[in-house]
């Protein structure tokens, strides 16, 4: 019961306030052409840097403010709108991969490892990461869009030919906004109640139970992090890493989010296993030059 009522606080007061606003919102933006303009915009660098679609420049910029799993979220709304075709989809999911920044620079560094300063660091290193998963498989399912000269004023005026009827976008968007929370909460609760049942049952030390949890859910991984008696370049090190692997509760919010796709899971397994030792090796190397300057 005790598992089950913290699984609701992290629920209530993480889960809610970050992604449902932003769900909501994103959902408005889908439907009244935002992802058009900003996939004009962007669509030169994202082609230069993943050889990816003009379109993942949305799931991209929007994953970077709200995080994991929205990204999953986004993916599967330009998938049912026919934006991007299941290859595309899987290939964004490689690279969308972001921690919730206010979770990195709020729960994570203050909270839990009591040092302001070192989120921000864990915060480029895991942004950074990503950015580098993107560029090691641009070559994975490359766009086959042509490359062409950006222009802004077409789209506008196609955007404006829109006929959306408010209401209904809103009252979709509540509906399908609530059943991913839902969903989300369910996972993270089966994870928490896996996690403690393991740990009464295993006889683990603390230091490697931290990791074990992690693996499975970062949000019990993390808190153990902060109580090691470790020095703090390692906490940020192992912290870094299971952020960047984002636990199997994480893998599974998102494959639960893209259950009724054709989008891969392991292309996605494969980066997460990248993007966290990649990350943890720039994070060994990048600590000490950090609080030296």
């Amino acid at each position: 019961m005790n598992c089950v009522l913290y699984s609701f606080d992290i629920w209530k007061n993480n889960i809610i306030p970050a992604l449902f606003p932003v769900f909501i919102i994103s959902d408005l933006l889908i439907n009244y052409g935002f992802v058009e303009l900003i996939s004009e915009v962007f669509k030169p660098l994202m082609y230069f840097l993943f050889r990816s679609s003009k379109s993942s420049s949305f799931v991209f910029i929007m994953s970077i403010i709200s995080g994991i799993p929205s990204n999953a979220k986004y993916i599967l709304d330009l998938y049912n709108k026919g934006l991007i075709d299941s290859y595309e989809g899987s290939k964004i999911l490689m690279f969308t991969h972001f921690s919730n920044p206010l979770f990195i620079l709020g729960t994570l560094s203050i909270s839990f490892l009591n040092n302001k300063d070192v989120g921000f660091l864990i915060l480029y290193v895991h942004y950074i990461t990503n950015i580098i998963i993107g560029v090691l498989f641009r070559f994975y399912h490359p766009t086959k869009e042509e490359y062409s000269k950006v222009n802004i004023k077409k789209v506008i005026i196609e955007i404006s030919k829109k006929n959306v009827n408010f209401i209904n976008v809103l009252i979709n968007s509540l509906i399908k906004s609530i059943n991913t929370l839902l969903l989300i909460f369910g996972i993270i609760t089966f994870f928490l109640i896996i996690t403690t049942i393991i740990d009464y049952n295993l006889n683990f030390t603390m230091y490697y139970q931290s990791i074990f949890n992690g693996v499975i859910e970062i949000t019990q991984g993390l808190k153990y992090i902060s109580i090691l008696d470790i020095p703090l370049k390692l906490k940020c090190i192992l912290s870094t890493f299971i952020i960047s692997f984002g636990g199997l509760s994480g893998h599974m919010q998102v494959m639960g989010i893209l259950k009724d796709t054709n989008i891969k899971y392991y292309p996605y397994l494969l980066a997460r296993l990248l993007h966290a030792i990649i990350s943890a090796i720039i994070m060994n190397m990048t600590f000490d030059l950090y609080f030296s300057i």
